[in-house]
């Protein structure tokens, strides 16, 4: 003869214990959409991107002129076999960077993108540019509330924006 003394824990019981448990320590994580924060704090460029020359492009976006730098390293490929997508990156040495923007003079808008640098963040970008036809490519610093520029001219032999 056997004697129980109580209900014996069977898999079923202990599957179902260990889901209340998980499921009462959920109740406490915030499940909510939380905004973004890092988008909410700047404002979209909308009219620099607007902008069909590269001068009238800088001016909007930065409200002033950019002085050459060789702190600023642009890399981008001398012949870009496919204008539709042209490698193109940013190093700087520079300190203090807050944005790093590429121009594209002959595209139908100049400002092709625009970064905002956190602090402390190592300042070098890298993309993939549209590019309508052989143009000069501008990549733009700002750091420490002064613009320095890197210039490189790039030939486009197929594709790009206009097709």
């Amino acid at each position: 003869m056997t004697t129980t003394t109580g209900p014996h824990p069977t898999r079923r019981l202990i599957l179902q214990g260990a889901a209340s448990v998980a499921l009462i320590g959920l109740g406490n994580l915030p499940f909510a959409a939380s905004p973004a924060r890092a988008a909410a704090n700047d404002k979209y460029p909308e009219e620099a991107f607007k902008q069909k020359s590269e001068a009238d492009a800088i001016k909007a976006l930065y409200g002033k002129a950019a002085e050459p730098s060789d702190k600023v390293k642009l890399d981008a490929p001398e012949i870009a076999e496919n204008g539709g997508v042209v490698p193109v990156s940013v190093t700087t040495t520079l300190d203090k960077v807050t944005s790093i923007s590429f121009f594209v003079a002959e595209n139908p808008f100049a400002l092709a993108a625009s970064y905002k640098i956190a602090d402390g963040t190592i300042p070098g970008v890298a993309n993939r540019l549209k590019m309508a036809k052989t143009t000069k490519l501008v990549a733009i610093v700002e750091a420490d509330g002064k613009l320095y520029s890197a210039t490189k001219e790039v030939k486009v032999t197929v594709g790009g924006c206009g097709g």
